[in-house]
């Protein structure tokens, strides 16, 4: 079985969706949603630098594109269950039709605008804790004051708070933490920090029809599959500013007898967390058209 997956914010790399925009027919659709959405796809996908992208209204929709289109260039894909990581849920809504792509899109660019605003209220970040045992790292960063803001597995947890609080953390980290490393990231993203964001995103939601799943959506919340659209979109709008939960949805993957993980472009984060995670699982990132072969393959034997 297939679980088809999309990273979350912090993945993109200046120049990353140049290679998908010359498949046929991607550059008319990227063009088509930045007329849509009011920002330039094409132009932030292929020039603009680590910088330009780093900025949540800008990197939220790109990696929402980039995942669409690069599950596209796969042709027809029946995976058993979706799946993504922070704003790579609003991807895995496409991929099960929760939303279509142009709702998806426009989902995404206020998702994008509100946090970007609600992140501009107080200086805030994100830090990367490598090692340690997470229930000790989860006491010591309450004690600092920051949030777990992604529980990822595999070793993983990530911390937000103030600058202040992640300095902190820096100087005295958990007993068994090897490293802190902090993220690309403009915000304190999924913690209390992004509250303004979730009434402008619920307002938004109201204008959406979402379809129920046609496949297993795997839920950050909970690590649960969720049954209908309109709790899928219920669920994306409270996740802004609630910690994500990948290491119960690689559970979750593992009690449906998931066999092979396939993370769309800009893959790579969540491929190296399964690696680790779910041993004897296949796993294969879509980082350039490159990839596609391989991608057919690894499909044609486990979907």
């Amino acid at each position: 079985m297939l679980v088809l997956v999309a990273p979350g914010q912090g993945a993109q790399t200046p120049g990353f969706l140049t290679p998908w925009l010359d498949l046929p027919g991607a550059a008319d659709r990227a063009a088509a949603w930045s007329e849509a959405i009011g920002l330039d796809l094409a132009h932030y996908g292929t020039k603009a630098d680590a910088d330009e992208i780093r900025d949540t209204s800008v990197a939220q929709p790109l990696l929402v594109a980039a995942g669409i289109l690069s599950a596209a260039a796969l042709g027809d894909v029946s995976p058993g269950a979706v799946a993504g990581h922070s704003v790579g849920e609003i991807t895995a809504a496409a991929f099960a039709g929760v939303l279509d792509d142009t709702a998806a899109l426009g989902l995404v660019r206020t998702r994008g605008l509100a946090m970007a605003d609600a992140a501009a209220i107080t200086k805030t970040g994100m830090s990367a804790l490598l090692g340690g045992d997470p229930e000790v790292s989860v006491a010591h960063l309450q004690k600092l004051g920051l949030t777990p803001a992604n529980i990822n597995g595999a070793g993983q947890i990530v911390a937000a708070g103030t600058l202040e609080q992640l300095a902190a953390l820096n100087e005295d980290k958990p007993e068994g933490v090897r490293k802190v490393v902090p993220l690309q990231v403009a915000g304190a993203f999924h913690t209390h920090h992004m509250a303004p964001a979730v009434d402008r995103l619920a307002e938004a939601a109201k204008a959406l029809t979402p379809a129920d799943p046609k496949v297993p959506y795997v839920s950050n919340k909970d690590g649960q599959a969720v049954a209908t659209g309109a709790e899928v979109l219920e669920r994306l709008v409270g996740q802004v500013a609630n910690p994500v939960r990948w290491d119960l949805c690689m559970e979750t993957f593992k009690e449906l007898g998931v066999t092979a993980l396939l993370e769309v472009c800009p893959g790579g984060t969540l491929t190296g967390l399964a690696k680790r995670a779910l041993p004897g699982v296949k796993t294969l990132a879509l980082k350039t058209p490159d990839d596609l072969d391989a991608a057919r393959e690894l499909i044609a034997e486990h979907a």
